[in-house]
């Protein structure tokens, strides 16, 4: 039950979440959609969202989904988006995912993961999707921040990291945790994937030098060299000739036999493959939240994550912590677990207690709150 408020239209911008092949913050904002689409606030939400193939939200009597075509992100979010936003009168704009309409004269709320891309640049990337991401966040976001009422970021580490890099008044700012489904849950899921059925170590690792792939293949196959077990490694999509250098270069061959990649992982088959999995590697060098985290504890899988950013705020006092530069490091919990029963058991138990702290349920209610604070 909501307190009587006067009622609000809402502007929520949500331009990726109909493109089949959905990443982090596409999610973040669907599920907090879906989430308010249930809860009786009063209030009306305008979804803005680019056309796909995967149309993942309906209207209902409290949400309508807006489709605006444009042929690139940044004309959809700097020209159609804030056209649209008047001509549908919403009298507040949640943008979403870092970036905002400089020319907008709707009062803004931004959500900012992070502010990586005013962080120093890896000069090894060479993605140009990630590349020319980096650069229109640097060019907008400097820009947009002076002219949002509230500034909404998903962990206490990030939200003192904005306040001190960007000299931002903390009244400005609001922290608000993210959730996960819940049918991230301990299951006998069966995976479409062809994978070994369990036992095997599973790490979303990709090109992004923020996700710590060169070190975390370093450390598997330092396991391999010390354990009797060798479980597999399973990895999302991951470009091949990035693979090759990454081997050839630290002269690991002897990870190749026991990889298995099957390309892009649909959020659907996650909880299979978490449930399947002897532990999770989340073993990033820099992290803002880190909902996969969240997930595989949510399925009592142990995880392995870093000591630095968002993750120990996020995994809890209890979680296995470790200095993600140390491949040796690394290696040496994957042993533990493995060999550690006792060990084992107790942090499939940690993961479970921590993860119910956290739901997208509370995330809608505390974004509902946000909205009718701004004056």
């Amino acid at each position: 039950m909501f307190n009587v408020q006067r009622s609000m239209k809402i502007g929520i911008e949500a331009q990726r979440i109909f493109r089949k092949n959905k990443h982090g913050m596409d999610y973040v904002v669907l599920q907090e959609i879906k989430e308010l689409q249930q809860m009786n606030t009063g209030d009306e939400y305008y979804v803005f969202v680019k056309p796909g193939e995967d149309r993942c939200v309906e209207d209902s009597a409290n949400v309508h989904v807006i489709e605006l075509k444009c042929p690139s992100y940044p004309l959809w979010e700097q020209w159609a988006l804030p056209r649209a936003a008047k001509k549908y009168g919403v009298e507040l704009l949640h943008c979403t995912s870092n970036t905002a309409p400089i020319w907008c004269n709707i009062p803004l709320v931004l959500t900012l993961h992070d502010i990586i891309f005013l962080e120093p640049r890896d000069k090894q990337n060479k993605s140009l999707y990630q590349n020319m991401g980096w650069l229109y966040r640097r060019l907008v976001v400097p820009r947009i921040l002076p002219k949002c009422l509230r500034i909404i970021t998903v962990s206490n580490f990030e939200k003192n990291n904005i306040i001190h890099k960007l000299n931002i008044a903390e009244e400005r700012m609001a922290m608000i945790y993210n959730g996960y489904n819940d049918w991230f849950k301990p299951n006998d899921y069966r995976s479409t994937f062809n994978v070994q059925r369990s036992s095997y170590f599973f790490f979303l690792g990709n090109t992004d030098p923020k996700k710590n792939t060169e070190r975390t293949l370093v450390a598997y196959s330092k396991y391999l060299e010390q354990s009797a077990v060798k479980r597999p490694l399973l990895m999302a999509d991951l470009d091949a000739s990035y693979l090759n250098d990454i081997i050839e270069r630290n002269h690991i061959e002897n990870i190749r036999e026991h990889l298995s990649m099957p390309g892009y992982i649909p959020n659907s088959e996650l909880p299979a493959i978490y449930n399947n999995a002897f532990a999770f590697l989340y073993t990033s060098l820099r992290e803002s939240f880190g909902i996969p985290l969240l997930e595989a504890m949510a399925c009592g899988t142990p995880v392995i994550t870093s000591n630095t950013s968002s993750m120990p705020e996020i995994g809890g006092p209890d979680a296995i912590l470790v200095n993600p530069e140390s491949s040796d490091e690394i290696a040496q919990m994957m042993l533990r677990l493995e060999t550690d029963e006792a060990f084992y058991q107790q942090q499939k138990q940690v993961g479970l207690e921590r993860a119910q702290l956290f739901s997208w349920r509370k995330t809608a209610e505390q974004l509902h709150q946000l909205y009718h604070s701004i004056k």
